[in-house]
């Protein structure tokens, strides 16, 4: 078993040649272009794909191997999973040749073998460079080809960096010098999900406004500020890949993920020091300027603001940028219970909200739209530990408030400027239960 660390970038079709040459200049291993035919398996009631597992049979030059990934971590475009590679003789599977470990109860299920049948294939070239950063040695792979299913295809082009040996900041290191090029952007979705999503019938992708955050119960303060910031990360990501497909309305969905960034890092700010996060919001300021013009879709995603925040907020999550910001007070305040963190902080939204709509606003309340927008999200990221229909029926009246603002829609600004003030807390002000 290996464990798999990578980092994945889509890069620009046009931009392909400029890449490759700029590769060539890094001391190193370069291999010539390779053929790879691969081949993806699951079961009609997609039972790998619900275990987080995926299974392929790869081809290249006459010799075959038998992969098998499960369930690991994905942050930003960086994928960590154990993986399990064994060489086949024809392309055949035999999945009885995986270790027992592999399984989820320990064995492999009885009717597995007969169930998974080919769902898609990917069909692509790979060059690949081998450089060393650091004390670390990294792979560089460019692929270019399809992704195939019943439904359709759809072109393929990145580039990905694989760690060989060594530290996985390294990776990140190595990254921060190539997204300067102007043709890279951290892509979340791997082949295999793109081809799942074809084989499903390739639905039009739609946009999915952020939904209240999902904390483990018992979770602390830390591992809240984690999920706090990879939800907005994937909002981010998932929204960009909607906008450079051509759906317009994404664009104000990436604009509410940076954000959403930015609302994390106040929420969590008297725990983790503004410094911490200096270089992070500065990027996140560039490329919000970026958001605020006219610029295409393309020419946005592929900017180097937008790529160098992208990876900063990567880096921060994976190597918990916070934490050598931390004096010891703030150690023992990071390792408290996220809930009774959230109480204290939903009463202060609450408040905050109260205090301003509590009276009509007449022509002004356009001009509370960022704080009514803050003060939602701040909700989203801290209710988790409560009951998500009260919890949603809650937010609903001041997100319907914040709509009716932005409509300029003047007797539903009341309607719902009354209900949300008249609204009791779903939570505990205490933080006790």
């Amino acid at each position: 078993m290996a464990q798999e660390i990578e980092l994945k970038f889509i890069v620009e079709k046009d931009s392909v040649d400029a890449l490759r040459t700029h590769l060539h200049t890094l001391s190193g291993e370069h291999h010539e272009p390779v053929q790879l035919q691969n081949i993806y398996y699951e079961t009609p009631d997609n039972w790998l794909r619900s275990h987080d597992m995926g299974l392929r049979i790869r081809g290249a030059n006459g010799r075959y191997e038998m992969t098998m990934k499960i369930a690991g971590r994905v942050v930003g475009g960086l994928h960590q999973r154990p993986e399990y590679n064994i060489d086949i003789e024809k392309a055949e599977l035999d999945l009885a040749r995986f270790p027992s470990e592999v399984w989820p109860n320990g064995e492999l299920p009885e009717a597995l073998s007969s169930a998974v049948q080919p769902l898609f294939s990917t069909d692509f070239s790979r060059e690949r460079w081998r450089v060393k950063e650091g004390q670390s040695r990294i792979e560089i792979a460019l692929d270019q080809g399809e992704v195939k299913a019943e439904s359709g295809q759809e072109p393929l082009c990145e580039l990905e960096l694989e760690l060989l040996e060594g530290n996985p900041e390294d990776i990140l290191k190595l990254a921060h010098k190539l997204v300067g090029l102007s043709c890279l952007r951290q892509g979340s979705l791997s082949k295999a999900a793109r081809g799942y999503h074809l084989a499903a019938g390739d639905a039009p992708r739609v946009v999915k406004p952020t939904t209240i955050l999902k904390v483990a119960p018992k979770a602390s303060v830390e591992q809240g500020l984690e999920a706090a910031l990879e939800l907005a990360l994937s909002q981010w990501q998932y929204h960009e890949e909607l906008w450079v497909r051509g759906v317009k309305e994404a664009k104000a969905h990436v604009q509410a993920a940076l954000g959403l960034v930015r609302n994390a890092l106040v929420v969590f700010g008297g725990i983790v020091p503004r410094k911490a996060s200096t270089h992070l919001r500065d990027l996140l300021t560039q490329t919000d300027a970026l958001m605020a013009t006219d610029v295409s879709a393309e020419t946005a995603v592929y900017s180097p603001q937008t790529a160098a925040a992208k990876l900063a907020l990567t880096e921060f999550l994976v190597t918990r940028g916070w934490q050598r910001f931390l004096d010891e007070k703030a150690q023992k305040k990071i390792a408290e219970s996220f809930k009774r963190f959230a109480d204290t902080h939903m009463s202060r939204s609450a408040a905050d909200l109260k205090a301003v709509f509590a009276q009509p606003l007449g022509d002004q309340y356009a001009d509370q739209l960022i704080r009514l927008t803050r003060n939602i999200d701040s909700i989203l990221l801290l209710a988790s530990a409560y009951d998500g229909v009260k919890a949603q029926f809650w937010l609903e009246n001041w997100q319907g408030l914040r709509h009716a603002i932005e409509t300029r829609q003047r007797i539903e600004i009341e309607h719902f400027r009354n209900e949300a003030i008249s609204q009791e807390p779903f939570w505990l002000h205490s933080g006790k239960r």
